[in-house]
């Protein structure tokens, strides 16, 4: 009975706001952009913080990676003719780093240098990485042929290489992919597997792994290319020498790896002079960014909420407007026993399927919206379902609360003096 009560007066209530098809349908529109508004924000920023996790996750929560870099004092004096530049990490501070923590799971150091790789005609300029196998753990990609580095290639000093796809496909194009042997530099590697790369840029920390990369272990590196590597600039050619230019670190608990990076910092600071060295943690980006994450959708929804705001007021503007024109038949209903509940309820039920229906027609606005900015500009959106639910909940709310007072107002009037309206 009460159901049937409740239907009766829903339809009643739309049947009242069809007598007046254009007027609710522009009282709507306040709803459907303020909602519209609200997902399509909500979903751009939620698209942007996404993209922006996924980086910083290629690198590792667990990661701490320490990078060499030329300290102030050495970027001063770098400008002179002959000079050498001695800076970064070296094999000592890796195994310091390896042995001192109980809490580091891996570590792979890293060596760096570019060097041409041929294959007859065919030439291509490669990031040379010097590693262990260590490193295929802590940036794990996907084997699309052949095998990685192992410790028997680095025992044995093995003149072998694992090229990214792009580079296979640079310089191997048609020929046989793994066995096959490449030139780099002066030296001959022979192939023995193929990985997918990332590259890019996460935060401020670059990905450890390029699109042009070729890993060789490190030992092999060392005894090829040295540690001294010569860089050519506009003022022509620098010379510098560095040991290791990377060291990843991996911990064994997410939750120790901030505790970790600030040993790592302190220890450092002892055996270095100079601050020629710096201490990356995606952990601590992830963290950051998740909270800008929120900041930033807390800011949009602020923005798109006063949209809605807006429409509310039309609201109220409208459904006062209805009392005042309908003041006769609200005295009619008080005059055969309508109770000021009821009179109340009806109000509120006109106001809330008003702002319900312009809420849905908001969310199917709100919806299409982020699908051609994809399309169009090839912005990644997304539509959680929280930014369908949220928007839709407040435009219902801001319906009840802003048709409260108009429904509470109809509700006082003296049923005399109703019946006396003209």
């Amino acid at each position: 009975m009460r159901n049937t009560r409740i239907a009766r007066n829903i339809w009643l209530g739309i049947e009242n706001l069809l007598l007046h098809k254009l007027r609710s349908f522009l009282t709507m529109l306040g709803v459907v952009f303020g909602v519209g508004s609200v997902v399509a924000m909500l979903s751009v920023g939620e698209g942007a913080s996404k993209e922006a996790l996924e980086q910083i996750r290629k690198l590792g929560s667990n990661n701490i990676i320490i990078s060499s870099r030329k300290s102030a004092e050495e970027e001063a004096t770098s400008t002179e003719h002959s000079h050498m530049s001695i800076y970064g990490l070296t094999y000592e501070d890796y195994r310091r780093i390896a042995a001192s923590f109980s809490n580091i799971k891996r570590t792979a150091p890293v060596k760096l240098t570019r060097k041409d790789t041929r294959l007859r005609a065919r030439e291509l300029e490669l990031r040379i990485v010097g590693t262990t196998p260590e490193w295929f753990e802590l940036v794990p990609r996907e084997i699309l042929a052949g095998r990685v580095i192992l410790n028997y290639d680095q025992e044995k000093q093995a003149p072998v290489a694992v090229l990214t796809e792009f580079g296979a496909r640079k310089i191997l194009a048609t020929e046989s992919t793994v066995g096959q042997t490449v030139r780099i530099g002066s030296d001959h590697f022979e192939v023995i597997g193929i990985v997918k790369s990332e590259s890019g840029q996460a935060g401020n920390i670059q990905i450890p792994d390029q699109e042009v990369d070729a890993y060789i272990p490190i030992d092999v590196a060392r005894r090829y290319f040295g540690d001294i590597f010569t860089k050519r600039t506009s003022g022509g050619d620098e010379r510098e020498k560095v040991e290791l230019h990377q060291v990843i670190v991996q911990v064994d608990n997410a939750k120790k790896v901030e505790a970790v990076a600030a040993g790592l910092e302190r220890m450092l600071e002892r055996f270095h002079k100079k601050k020629d060295y710096a201490v990356s943690v995606p952990l601590a980006l992830i963290k950051q960014a998740e909270a800008t994450k929120q900041r930033f959708n807390i800011v949009l929804g602020s923005i798109a909420g006063i949209s809605l705001l807006v429409g509310g007021i039309g609201i109220m503007n409208i459904m006062l407007a209805s009392v005042t024109e309908r003041t006769r038949e609200i005295g009619i209903r008080r005059a055969i026993g309508a109770k000021r509940r009821q009179i109340v309820v009806q109000f509120l039920i006109e106001t809330v399927v008003l702002s319900t229906m312009g809420g849905l027609i908001g969310l199917g606005m709100g919806t299409l919206i982020p699908f051609l900015i994809t399309y169009f500009s090839g912005m990644i959106t997304v539509i959680t379902l929280k930014g369908i639910l949220l928007p839709l909940l407040i435009s219902m709310t801001i319906g009840i609360l802003f048709g409260l007072y108009p429904a509470v107002h109809a509700a006082k009037v003296d049923p005399i003096v109703a019946l006396r309206h003209e």
